[in-house]
Order: structure tokens, then C-alpha cells, then sequence
């Protein structure tokens, strides 16, 4: 089976057999919460190619989850038999209750006790599972789930950010160490110089908001082009580009474009979701493209971009204005998705992509 470029990021509702047939032919990367390992089987049985990472928090736990599985790497029931220091508190001692989450409790991550635990937990869970290895999510680099610091011991989000500096080599050197991968959710890297290449250093990153915040929301130019670097890697870089749900909106093809340009198609998957709509296939059918190796390096005109490869081409236009959009002549002997003969000229609008692939006969 040939390379596939996608990533199904599948911690949603419970997995049906449909969806795991569809993901065996249409998926790269797969992240799956723990406990769904009848997916995870079948997943890696059919395809052992294909990386499938667990889920895991790094930052939070959850009341509400029965056991004997867990999101999180400490779980509440745990978390209390371990003290309340393992919880964050607000400066008047209470627990602190991610306002956007109900029944998530922000944990003292700088606490080395909390950390070891969570690398114990973690290290046990993957210890005799076919798991390629961890998505840690919630590497955070800003307040986003309204903690509203400062909180007890005075500490800041710059703070916080210094202890998972910490966390996150701690827990790769772990995983490295029983030959499975870490892959941390890198929240605002490009706000942090080196940050991406230090947590992506043992064995990738997860980048949750490439190109833009929400559907409509997108980065400017000079945004995009600070996160650019992460599709190249080091290890497995996943990129999640926001959309509303369908597999028809435009951000899905403007992030397999900019993928490519900026990627070169080295190591990476893509996905396109809607805010917290993981319980879906999204897919395109440029997805299973391999447009072969480049031949050039990103080509710049403006706010656009767009590269040549051995077997297709790309382009992204990173402009905001509605105006400015942009028209490029493509390379001879190549088809869009429905198997026609690309046109000799293509109009990329703003915030759009255009990818097309070699006829195999060309």
C-alpha cells in the first residue's frame, strides 16, 4: 500500500468497525484514546506501517472517567490517594477547574512526585501494547482554560511553561527508552523560539492549529511563516488545520498545500477537523497523494508559495484580503482529484490551495 499523508486524531466517541476499515485505507497516523485497543489492533494488524499513538494529558485529570483506563496519566481517584499537592490551586487554596472543560483539574505539573507518577502510569500502560507510543496533549504555552493565573506559589504561565520544559524531556527520555515515541501537542511554539524542537525531540509534535484558530479565523502570513519550520519535523510532525466538520472546506486543501510547500513531505500527516470534532473520517482524496520529492525549494510570489515535486505540485496563498488572490501556470502532465488534466493555469483565492498530482501514464 503507498504512503498515505493523513491523520485521523480519533478521541471522540466510541470507534465503530466502519470507521477503522476506512482509516486502515486512508490513514498514515492515527491517535486513539487508550482504551481502544480492539481499533488499536486491528489498526496496526492490517496496517503496521501505519503509527498509532495513544492519548494521554499531561496537564489535567478527570472526575468523570470510570477506569480502568485513563486520559490522563494520573487519574483523579489516584491523584487524591497521592495528596493534595499533586492538585493546582488558586492563591486561596481551592482547586483550580478548567472553565472551558467542566470536571478537568488542572495538576501540579512542577511537582517531581506527579511527574513520576505519570511516567510510571504511562510507562506500565505501553509496556506490552502494540501503541507506537503517546500524543501528550495539553503542552501548554498560554491560559487557555481559564486558570487565570497567578496561581499558589505565585506561579505565571511563564512559570508553568519552564516546568513543562522539564515534564516533557522527562517523559520523552521515558518512552524513548522502551522504543516508543513521544509526541507532545505544542501549544504556540512559534511564541518560543526552540520550543518546537525540544519537545518534538523524542519522536515528533502535534501542531492543533496550523494556519489559523478557528475556520474563519486565520494566521496572517508572517504567523504562518513562524510555524512553517514545524511540518519538516525533527520525527513525526501531525498538523491539525481547523474547518468546520466537512471535508469540502476550503482549509482542508489550503493545509495539504502548505503542508507540502513547507513539508516537502517528509514525516508528517495532516488533519482537518472541526473544534473538538474528533469523532469523525475527515478525508480528502489528495490525502493518499505522494507527490514524490521536491525539486525546488519553496518559491515565494508575494504571500504565496508553491513548490514543484518529482510526481505533482503545490501552492498556498497566505493572504488575508479577499483581493488578493493569486494565479500560478502549472507544471504539464498532471490531474486534479477527479482525474482531470490539470489546467494550464490555476487561481488560488486567499487562505486556498491547489495540489495536483502526475498522471502515472505522463
Amino acid at each position: 500500500m503507498p504512503r498515505r499523508h493523513g491523520a485521523w486524531v480519533r478521541y471522540g466517541d466510541p470507534i465503530d468497525d466502519a470507521q477503522v476499515d476506512f482509516a486502515i485505507e486512508n490513514y498514515q497516523v492515527a491517535i486513539l484514546q487508550p482504551w481502544e485497543t480492539g481499533a488499536l489492533e486491528r489498526l496496526k494488524s492490517a496496517r503496521p506501517d501505519m503509527t498509532v499513538l495513544a492519548y494521554k494529558c499531561l496537564s489535567s485529570t478527570r472526575d468523570y472517567e470510570p477506569g480502568p483506563v485513563y486520559s490522563s496519566g494520573v487519574c483523579f481517584e489516584e491523584a487524591e490517594e497521592g495528596g493534595e499537592h499533586w492538585f493546582a490551586h488558586r492563591l486561596d487554596g481551592s482547586r483550580i477547574e478548567w472553565a472551558t472543560y467542566p470536571r478537568h483539574w488542572q495538576m501540579a505539573v512542577w511537582e517531581e512526585e506527579y511527574q513520576e507518577r505519570w511516567c510510571d502510569n504511562v510507562a506500565d500502560e505501553l509496556e506490552d501494547s502494540v501503541f507506537d507510543g503517546v500524543m501528550a496533549d495539553n503542552d501548554v504555552f498560554d491560559d487557555y482554560y481559564g486558570i487565570h493565573p497567578p496561581i499558589e506559589g505565585d506561579r505565571g504561565m511563564a512559570e508553568i511553561r519552564a516546568t513543562l520544559d522539564e515534564f516533557v524531556p522527562r517523559v520523552g527520555r521515558r518512552l524513548q527508552g522502551m522504543g516508543k515515541l513521544l509526541v507532545p501537542n505544542i501549544a504556540e511554539s512559534r511564541r518560543d523560539p526552540g520550543r518546537w524542537d525540544r519537545h518534538a525531540a523524542y519522536g515528533g509534535g502535534f501542531e492543533e492549529v496550523w494556519l489559523g484558530w478557528s475556520p474563519e479565523d486565520h494566521f496572517d502570513p508572517q504567523t504562518v511563516l513562524a510555524q512553517a519550520y514545524e511540518v519538516a519535523g525533527p520525527g513525526l510532525t501531525v498538523m491539525r488545520v481547523p474547518s468546520d466538520g466537512t471535508d469540502d472546506h476550503p482549509n482542508f486543501r489550503y493545509g495539504l498545500a502548505a503542508f507540502w510547500v513547507f513539508g516537502g513531505g517528509r514525516g508528517g500527516a495532516l488533519a482537518a477537523t472541526a473544534h473538538d470534532g474528533y469523532s469523525v473520517t475527515p478525508f480528502i482524496p489528495e490525502l493518499n497523494w505522494d507527490l514524490g520529492s521536491p525539486t525546488e525549494e519553496p518559491r515565494q510570489r508575494g504571500n504565496g508559495w508553491s513548490r514543484t515535486f518529482t510526481n505533482g505540485w503545490a501552492a498556498a496563498n497566505l493572504n488575508s484580503a479577499r483581493r488578493r488572490k493569486i494565479t500560478y501556470d502549472v507544471p504539464p502532465g498532471l490531474h486534479d482529484a477527479q482525474g482531470r488534466p490539470a489546467p494550464e493555469k490555476v487561481t488560488v483565492t486567499p487562505h486556498g490551495g491547489a495540489v495536483f498530482v502526475r498522471d502515472p501514464e505522463a
